[in-house]
C-alpha cells in the first residue's frame, strides 16, 4: 500500500472494515476475557483485556502510523503511559535530564514518585546547548523534552536535542501532545519515543481519559509492554474507541485551532494588559524559527502574562464565559486556566515554578470573533 498523507491515515490507519458484518465502523470489543480453542489455543493472540483487546489494537495501529512509529502502546492515561516507560527503561542510579518547563504531572512523578526508587532527575534549559551537556552525567539514560511546553511554549530543537543524545549514548523522549502528530513529527527529527496524553488533542471532545508510547524503533517494546502487562493501566475498549474517533478529524481540527489561537495572540500583541505573549507563532518569540522549521502549524495552545499581576491574572479566568475555567486542553471548547494554582501548583517552590501572572489558553474551534470578544469582556471585568 502506497504511504498516505496524514489526513488519510487518521481515517484509516487500523480501521478496516468489520470482516464479519462490513460494518464500516470497527466494533467496539466490550469483553473482558477471550475464548482459546484449547489450552494455550489463543485466537489472533487474545486472551484477556489486560494483555490485549482488538479495540485497543486498532488504536495502537493508528497511533504508530500517525506518529511514523513502529508500534504504540495505549495506556489508561498520560502519566501511565509515562510511568510504564520510564519504568521499562530505567533502574535505581538512573538519571533523566528534564526541561525546565513541563507539565507538573511529569514532573510530580520523577520527583515524587520515581524518585524514592532511586532514579534521579535534574531540570535544564534544553534551549541551551551547553547547559544540557554540562547536566550529563555517566548516569544519566534519558532526556526528556516538551515541545512546545506546558505552559510557557518553549520551543526546543528536537533534531539538535537528538544529536546530543545519541553522542551521549542517551534516550531521548519528546512529549507530543501540545503540538499532536498533526503539526509535528518528532520520530522523523531524531527522537526515540513519543509520549501523548490522548486525552487531550488526540481524543479532542474532553470525553476520554487516556494515554500513549509510540516507538521509533523495537529496542525496547517489550520491556514496557511488559509493564503495561505487568501493571495494567491500559485503556478500556471504549476509550480507545473515542480516542479512534477522535483522531480521525485530528487533521482539520488542528488547522481551526492553530488559525483560531494565531488571531488571539496576534490580537493580544502590543495590549497593556498583557507583558508577555507566550505563542510560537509571533515572529516575537524567541523559538519561532525553529518551530517554523520543525512544525506545520504553530497549534492551539498559548498563555498570557497579566501585566497587572498574580491577583489579575486570578480574577481574568475567573470572568470569561465561553473560554471556561478548567484543566486539561485540547478539546474543540475554550478552556481557561491558572497553572500556578492549577495544572502546576505540584511545582510550585521549585526551579519550574509558572510565574504568578500568567494564565494558559486552551483555544477551542468556536469562531474567533466570539473568543476575542469574551477575553476583551473578561479584561473589561478585571478592570472594574
Amino acid at each position: 500500500m502506497p504511504e498516505h498523507s496524514f489526513a488519510t491515515r487518521a481515517i484509516h490507519a487500523g480501521q478496516a472494515a468489520d470482516p464479519v458484518t462490513g460494518a464500516i465502523i470497527p466494533p467496539i470489543y466490550q469483553a473482558s476475557t477471550h475464548v482459546q480453542d484449547g489450552v494455550g489455543g489463543l485466537r489472533q493472540g487474545y486472551e484477556y483485556n489486560r494483555s490485549g483487546n482488538p479495540t485497543r489494537s486498532s488504536l495502537e495501529t493508528q497511533l504508530a502510523a500517525l506518529e511514523g512509529g513502529v508500534s504504540a502502546l495505549s495506556f489508561a492515561s498520560g502519566l501511565s503511559a509515562e510511568d510504564a516507560l520510564l519504568r521499562g527503561i530505567l533502574k535505581p542510579g538512573d538519571h533523566v535530564l528534564l526541561g525546565n518547563d513541563v507539565y507538573g504531572g511529569t514532573y510530580r512523578l520523577l520527583t515524587k514518585v520515581l524518585a524514592p526508587w532511586g532514579i534521579e532527575t535534574t531540570t535544564v534549559e534544553l534551549a541551551d546547548v551547553e547547559a544540557i551537556q554540562a547536566a550529563i552525567r555517566p548516569e544519566t539514560k534519558i532526556i526528556w523534552l516538551e515541545t512546545p511546553s506546558n505552559p510557557l511554549l518553549k520551543i526546543v530543537d528536537i533534531a539538535q536535542i537528538a544529536e546530543i543524545a545519541h553522542a551521549a549514548g542517551l534516550i531521548l523522549v519528546v512529549d507530543n501532545t501540545f503540538a499532536s502528530p498533526a503539526l509535528q513529527q518528532p520520530l522523523s527529527l531524531g527522537a526515540d519515543f513519543v509520549v501523548h496524553s490522548t486525552t487531550k488533542y488526540l481524543g479532542g471532545h474532553s470525553d476520554v481519559l487516556g494515554g500513549a508510547v509510540v516507538f521509533g524503533d523495537d529496542r525496547h517494546y517489550e520491556q514496557i509492554k511488559f509493564q503495561q502487562f505487568a501493571v495494567g493501566a491500559v485503556s478500556a475498549p471504549l476509550d480507545a474507541w473515542l480516542t479512534t474517533r477522535g483522531i480521525k478529524t485530528l487533521a482539520v481540527r488542528m488547522r481551526q485551532h492553530s488559525e483560531n489561537a494565531q488571531a488571539i495572540a496576534e490580537w493580544a500583541t502590543g495590549r497593556p494588559e498583557f507583558s508577555e505573549v507566550f505563542y510560537p507563532g509571533l515572529s516575537s518569540h524567541p523559538g519561532h524559527e525553529v518551530a517554523a522549521a520543525q512544525m506545520s502549524g504553530f497549534g492551539g495552545m498559548l498563555s498570557l502574562g497579566l501585566a497587572a499581576g498574580g491577583d489579575a491574572a486570578r480574577a481574568f479566568v475567573e470572568n470569561t464565559e465561553l473560554f471556561q475555567l478548567a484543566e486539561s486542553l485540547g478539546g474543540v471548547e475554550s478552556l481557561i486556566g491558572y497553572p500556578p494554582d492549577m495544572t502546576h501548583a505540584s511545582v510550585r517552590g521549585t526551579p519550574l515554578a509558572v510565574p504568578e501572572n500568567v494564565v494558559r489558553l486552551s483555544v477551542g474551534i468556536e469562531d474567533v470573533s466570539d473568543l476575542i470578544a469574551d477575553l476583551e469582556q473578561g479584561l473589561a471585568r478585571v478592570g472594574r
